[in-house]
């Protein structure tokens, strides 16, 4: 099946991304097939999706993203335990890229919050997290981890020196 490439050239003011450099690269999206839906901004790109914006690259099965008159507002990312969505961007602040795999990414782009649910995973720096949740604060740099309520998955957290 012939992948569609959607390249949107316009570069949003208002993303709160990593790095600076970011925010003025276009948003390249592929994926095997789309659905784009102009009048509620709903877009979904399903089959080996990938989002790429300067070092910030999203894949899994399902991309959806939700944009506005001023640009997009979220990115969800869909996948199984089998094949997780990833996350990867470059970091100002951090000597490596934040990587991140989950069954389901959310990105809220306006607050710069990335939502990780379902055996999330986390790289930062030389650090790892892990459990059911995890939420990264991208503007402070902060991970909030869960574990799951009936206390079969804990979460842990690898220090490195």
């Amino acid at each position: 099946m012939n992948k569609i490439i959607l390249l949107i050239a316009i570069f949003f003011t208002t993303f709160v991304f990593a790095l600076s450099e970011d925010t003025k690269q276009p948003i390249e999206i592929e994926a095997d097939s789309v659905i784009v839906d102009e009048a509620s901004g709903f877009n979904e790109f399903s089959g080996n999706a990938e989002v790429r914006q300067g070092s910030l690259l999203m894949t899994a099965e399902l991309i959806q993203v939700q944009t506005n008159e001023k640009g997009v507002e979220k990115m969800k990312a869909k996948g199984t335990l089998d094949n997780p969505a990833k996350y990867i961007q470059s970091q100002e602040n951090q000597a490596r890229f934040i990587e991140a795999t989950a069954t389901s990414i959310t990105y809220d782009v306006n607050e710069g919050m990335i939502f990780l649910v379902g055996d999330a995973y986390l790289i930062q720096g030389f650090d790892s997290f892990s459990g059911d949740t995890l939420t990264y604060d991208v503007n402070n740099n902060k991970v909030i981890g869960k574990g799951s309520g009936d206390g079969t998955k804990r979460v842990k957290f690898n220090i490195a020196f």
